[in-house]
């Protein structure tokens, strides 16, 4: 077991609670902009900074954790906290945060920072006018609630995306799996940090809901099921005057619309989504299609605002049947074939193996060769044939991709990748770790073609050199990794084919 799934909840917050998370370069020199301009406000400076979660998190933390051990009341919102603070150390802390362009910014911190401001969006929509003179709690609690998974995303990106894929999409048990990776509960390591931080006080309450008022929410969401007789929720309501102060708990708004925007990241339609929007029509004392079509309108305004490249947002999936999964936005493994789809591959693999031979020509060969490939789950699949002095590259056969791209062809000197393929054949395999070292030494010509940080290369060796080059993924989207071992089949399959088919008239 690695060291940091040995860690308690003291150790984690040691090593999370002062990480310096980053924020994007623009939203930096917007803020140092508007903090060096001396007609500026703090209200202006608020405004500026509030589009960037990091930086309303390292603001609100540096003052609280500044007057920690003193009488001084959490700072409650970001005005707060920056009238505690002050220009001159405001901008002093500005110089500490790290500032990155935001590809450089670990991808699992920046999704959550927008799950974040869908949260925000959909609790200034419910709640912002219901609760008026409490907006502010409202607003930065609701930004701030996920904050505690921020560092661990930012510090253990792969840890953290294993525990979403296997907790959030697979539903696996959220105990075994958490004790597994992290050694510790993660709604557990969240309070603590929430209470070491002082993060507002609606914050630290939906985190004790979580882990020691669960009870309550469960009572809740099963009265809030019978959506049918709102007079017989009532009644029950009535009946358990407790849970019933429980519910209407102003602070509960921060915990309703995080748990939504968590569990619609899974897709409109599952039964995740639907218990937290029955809540909030319970909470609400509104009808649940109205409440639904409401949390559908505020994703689509949250989308217009927020929505950045290679990220999420649920919105998307607004116009998709509703089963489908965030999986077309390649933040999900693409799913790997059917049983009906593999029995297809084997049959086109037996025939690549027939022998004789039963292909016309090597155009028929290559097409069964594309099908075969097409039944294990690739999408974009390129056929590229080695000339006999293993110097130019043409296409042979594709699939997925643009008709143009049939008339391209290559120089190896100019395709250093490629060119390593033909004289070493093997098979390599592009991903986020290696691509940005790998995919240069591609031509842009065919890079382009198969966007995306997914890719399968592949050298079709025969009579004793390579006599072709296979390029393939999932329409960009990660590998699943039952079709990556069919493809590596498939390709033997193609250099016996390739080799009975060139003994056949022999």
């Amino acid at each position: 077991m690695s060291a940091v799934r040995q860690q308690n909840i003291e150790a984690w917050v040691q090593s999370l609670g002062n990480a310096r998370i980053p924020i994007p370069r623009a939203s930096h020199e917007r803020v140092c902009a508007i903090l060096n301009d001396s007609r500026s406000s703090l209200r202006d400076i608020a405004e500026c900074m509030q589009d960037s979660p990091a930086l309303v998190l390292n603001v609100i933390r540096e003052a609280n954790l500044q007057a920690s051990g003193t009488l001084v009341e959490p700072a409650e919102s970001l005005e707060i906290a920056l009238n505690r603070l002050g220009l001159k150390r405001i901008g002093e802390l500005l110089e500490r945060v790290p500032a990155l362009e935001p590809e450089s910014i670990p991808a699992p911190l920046r999704q959550l920072q927008l799950i974040s401001q869908h949260a925000t969006a959909q609790a200034s929509g419910f709640f912002g006018a219901r609760l008026a003179r409490l907006w502010q709690e409202v607003h930065w609690g609701s930004l701030l609630f996920l904050a505690p998974l921020w560092p661990l995303a930012m510090t253990e990106p792969k840890l953290f995306e294993e525990w979403d894929l296997r907790v959030l999409h697979k539903g696996e048990n959220p105990a075994r799996v958490e004790r597994e990776l992290f050694g510790v509960r993660v709604f557990d390591l969240c309070e603590a940090l929430a209470e070491y931080w002082r993060l507002p006080a609606w914050v630290r309450q939906g985190y004790r809901t979580l882990t020691q008022e669960r009870r309550w929410l469960a009572k809740a969401m099963l009265i809030a099921r019978d959506q049918d007789d709102p007079l017989g929720q009532q009644h029950q309501l009535d009946a358990n005057p407790e849970l019933y102060r429980w519910l209407n708990q102003p602070a509960n708004t921060v915990l309703l619309a995080n748990g939504l925007a968590l569990a619609c990241e899974q897709g409109w339609g599952t039964a995740h989504v639907l218990r937290w929007q029955q809540l909030l029509a319970l909470y609400t004392q509104a009808p649940l299609d109205q409440v639904q079509q409401q949390t559908h309108t505020l994703a689509v305004q949250s989308a217009h605002a927020h929505a950045g490249p290679q990220l999420w947002h649920p919105a998307v999936a607004l116009l998709w049947p509703a089963n489908e999964r965030r999986l077309h936005a390649g933040l999900l493994p693409a799913p790997g074939p059917t049983p009906e789809a593999l029995a297809l591959w084997r049959q086109h693999c037996t025939a690549l193996r027939a022998e004789p031979s039963p292909f016309n020509n090597v155009m028929h060969l290559a097409g069964v060769a594309i099908q075969a490939l097409q039944a294990c789950g690739m999408q974009r699949i390129a056929l590229l044939m080695v000339d006999k002095a293993q110097a130019n590259l043409r296409v042979q056969q594709l699939a997925g991709l643009p008709k143009a791209a049939a008339e391209l062809s290559m120089v190896l000197a100019h395709a250093p990748l490629l060119q390593r393929l033909v004289e070493r054949p093997g098979q390599l395999r592009l991903t986020p770790e290696n691509n940005a070292s790998l995919s240069r030494l591609i031509p842009a010509s065919l890079r382009v073609m198969f966007r995306g940080e997914h890719l399968l290369l592949r050298s079709i060796a025969g009579q004793d050199r390579v006599l072709m080059l296979l390029l393939a993924d999932q329409g960009g989207l990660p590998m699943a990794e039952m079709s990556v071992q069919a493809f590596g089949k498939t390709a033997q399959c193609i250099e016996r084919a390739l080799a009975v088919f060139s003994n056949r008239s022999r």
